[in-house]
């Protein structure tokens, strides 16, 4: 966030004000050199020496500000990330008394991007007055050698009055452009932090349509991934979905079951082995075909600063009123509706943070709902309600998941006990599976 605003922002402002400056500039150097030059070629070389000294020094000086401007970019990112942090989890930090250590983080972060921007302004306050100092002497070269000249009868008096007056005009633009220079250090220093941002690879969006039908089996075929080389967090993962079956994943944390749902939905590209849908290698299906058929409800309930009706709207923006009135019905949303006074048009704000978890939870359910997928994933999507409103949604998603593959990640007994096939699963691979009843007589892991 720092990155699109702070740098951008600093970017714009840099070539806003310098840009017409540098053109300015430029044509008056130029214009200035060409008349010098006409009247004495000889002092004009030797007022050009003075440039080299200032191409030198400004080389030194903005390198310095470059450095430093980069740092207190880094900084203000870090500044900004650290405040954004601790005021969204703000009830955290004051139900464990880190009031004080949270003021010395921010202490100590706006430290050093206080140090860090008095170490730029420094180095990009000292470059006018080392211009100016520059500027100086060329004054005493045009000086001493014009009057060497005009005793030697080579020039006039009156021309070394002239290039005392044409080497200010030449080396007042020059002096300001070095200046200008230094700022584009920082502004380039803010850049690289944006194109590192935007030269980021895309998601590849070509492949094939996801061809389903009123089938939709998942076959995942020695399947293995790892988020890092070297550490594989799924191993010869193999398991078939019957098309219209209800399989869930369980396990220990860690042990890869969402991780598997991740790259059902291609968030992440397997390292080897296959997956197919209905026969198709979702390899070389299109992401945007492949999620027009999955719709996932995650732990994590992810709303927008917009009404309830376009969160709904956002499993599938052509849902019409009735969709979305089924969709609340079969998930349980339509009790939380009625004690809305605006229902549909109510307005969450920050992220739904006036409805609680499990209401949230529930807009979540029915956004899904509202999708109509072939295929459906559930991540612990009931972990933040009440057990009589999960049994409540458990009906409901009995009635929903009729005809459709589900994919279910969850720990309460109660919400996988019923599915047609259930996966166990430890460090990343399958260690058993079977229905409830047969996974309890093996005791095994389960």
């Amino acid at each position: 966030m720092s990155r699109m605003t702070n740098d951008i922002e600093n970017i714009s402002t840099t070539i806003s004000q310098s840009l017409p400056s540098l053109f300015s500039g430029v044509l008056t150097i130029v214009g200035t050199a060409a008349v010098m030059a006409w009247y004495c070629w000889q002092l004009a070389l030797l007022s050009c020496a003075t440039v080299i000294l200032t191409l030198t020094a400004t080389k030194i000086l903005s390198g310095k500000v470059r450095k430093f401007s980069r740092r207190r970019q880094m900084y203000l990112g870090q500044l900004n990330g650290t405040v954004e942090e601790m005021v969204s989890g703000y009830r955290t930090v004051v139900a464990y008394n880190h009031q004080d250590i949270t003021t010395e983080n921010f202490c100590r972060a706006s430290d050093q991007l206080t140090r860090a921007g008095i170490q730029t302004d420094i180095f990009s306050g000292v470059m006018g007055p080392v211009m100016n100092c520059i500027g100086n002497i060329g004054f005493v070269i045009i000086a001493a050698f014009g009057g060497y000249f005009s005793i030697n009868g080579m020039i006039s008096v009156g021309v070394i009055s002239a290039f005392i007056v044409y080497a200010k005009q030449f080396s007042r633009p020059i002096n300001e452009i070095a200046q200008i220079y230094g700022q584009l250090q920082t502004a380039i220093a803010g850049a690289e932090r944006v194109f590192m941002v935007l030269d980021e690879e895309n998601e590849e969006k070509g492949g094939k349509s996801l061809a389903v039908g009123r089938d939709a089996g998942v076959v995942f075929r020695n399947v293995n991934f790892s988020y890092s080389p070297g550490h594989p967090v799924v191993r010869d993962f193999t398991l078939t979905v019957p098309s219209g079956k209800k399989v869930a994943l369980v396990g220990a944390a860690g042990s890869g079951k969402t991780t598997i749902v991740n790259l059902l939905m291609k968030f992440y590209d397997i390292d080897t082995g296959e997956i197919l849908i209905n026969h198709q290698d979702i390899h070389k299906v299109s992401r945007d075909s492949l999620r027009q058929n999955i719709a996932i409800v995650l732990q994590d309930t992810i709303l927008f600063s917009d009404t309830i009706g376009n969160n709904l709207k956002y499993g599938r923006e052509d849902a019409s009123g009735e969709e979305m009135e089924r969709a609340a019905q079969m998930s349980c949303l339509a009790g939380v509706l009625k004690g809305l006074p605006q229902g549909y048009d109510t307005m969450l704000t920050g992220s739904g943070e006036n409805l609680s978890q499990g209401q949230r939870q529930l807009l979540a359910i029915a956004r899904a709902f509202v999708a109509d997928p072939k295929i459906l994933i559930l991540d612990e999507a009931t972990s933040n309600v009440d057990t009589r409103t999960e049994k409540e949604i458990q009906d409901a998603m009995g009635r929903i998941m009729e005809n459709r593959t589900s994919i279910v990640i969850a720990h309460r007994l109660s919400t996988i006990r019923d599915s047609d096939l259930i996966v166990v699963m430890d460090r990343g691979r399958i260690v058993e599976m079977g229905n409830h009843e047969e996974l309890l007589e093996a005791r095994g892991k389960y």
